[in-house]
């Protein structure tokens, strides 16, 4: 099936530079939510459990135009089992990660947050049989030595948070291996929608030992996380679509720059040289990896190379 993308590059933008801006814009949406998400956390208003299932509703809500337009046409799908597999995995990652969200700061979050694609790698070499050779296990070894950085075990006590991110990071990446599975039939925008069909119930489970109404202007930034939660995932597929990933990668470690930004400003934070040198590292050796595999696709092999951040159609659903 194939459908319509949300977003469209006007003919007079190059397609590497539209791709590079789609996931700028992505970047960006993603960390301005993990930072309503914090706010919302530490105020005592609403446990991170709840805002995960408004997150997942408005998020699903937001898709209503598509709906409008295409009609039900998005959920036909012979799937369902493999649905109900990547909702279950999408929504324990998103919980760990929201959950660290209130505890962590948000540049130690994006920094290990993009362990993801190492561990996506590892998981497409014994779960899809893909062939790792020497170049890309020296990325996977210099990224896991950035986590390392961050953490400093056996120097520092290593907090609950930066463990739920790495836990987090590792779950995703089983989602990924889903999710890879899934994009060889179904289009975007049936990923997306069932991602929330299939989470929200989990998440509303979860969130309701811890339950409170929220009031209007609580309400008010749950929807607003919902929609950038939607535009931001959109995006990023888009960006994909878009250009190679040697085009786009680059610019997601710009979340990493919005992080510290939004986190000195809101609340203060200021990310210590380890969480930078660490973050790099991890950067680094994960858009080594996209950009190898990448490659590897376009080559006529008998095993064809998964692309764990192209295959990140919908990634933050973690988020």
């Amino acid at each position: 099936m194939a459908f319509a993308p949300p977003f469209r590059r006007p003919t007079s933008i190059p397609a590497p530079l539209a791709g590079a801006l789609m996931m700028a814009l992505a970047a960006a949406a993603f960390s301005i939510m993990h930072a309503g998400i914090r706010h919302l956390s530490l105020t005592g208003e609403m446990h991170p459990f709840e805002v995960a299932f408004f997150r997942v509703f408005f998020g699903f809500v937001a898709l209503a135009p598509v709906f409008m337009r295409q009609g039900w046409a998005p959920l036909r799908t012979g799937k369902l089992k493999l649905f109900a597999l990547r909702g279950a995995l999408n929504a324990a990652a998103m919980l760990m990660f929201f959950y660290s969200l209130s505890i962590t700061p948000l540049a130690t979050v994006a920094a290990l947050g993009f362990t993801a694609p190492l561990f996506a790698t590892l998981l497409a070499m014994l779960l899809l049989g893909e062939v790792v050779r020497l170049r890309r296990w020296t990325a996977i070894l210099v990224g896991f030595a950035g986590a390392l950085i961050i953490l400093r075990p056996g120097i520092v006590e290593v907090g609950f948070g930066p463990l739920l991110v790495i836990g987090s990071s590792v779950v995703w990446a089983v989602a990924l291996m889903v999710i890879k599975v899934l994009t060889r039939t179904e289009s975007s925008v049936t990923i997306t929608a069932y991602a929330s069909i299939f989470l929200a119930p989990v998440a509303l489970a979860a969130a309701a030992p811890y339950w409170t109404w929220p009031g209007l202007e609580a309400l008010a930034i749950l929807a607003g996380l919902g929609i950038l939660g939607t535009v931001a995932q959109t995006a990023m597929n888009q960006s994909f679509k878009l250009a190679d990933a040697s085009a786009v990668l680059p610019m997601d470690f710009s979340k990493l720059i919005w992080a510290a930004a939004i986190g000195f400003v809101m609340f203060g934070e200021v990310p210590d040289l380890w969480t930078w040198v660490g973050g790099a590292l991890i950067f680094a050796s994960a858009t080594y990896i996209g950009i190898r595999e990448s490659r590897l696709r376009r080559q006529p092999v008998a095993a064809p190379a998964v692309d764990p951040m192209a295959a990140s159609e919908d990634k933050p659903g973690r988020a």
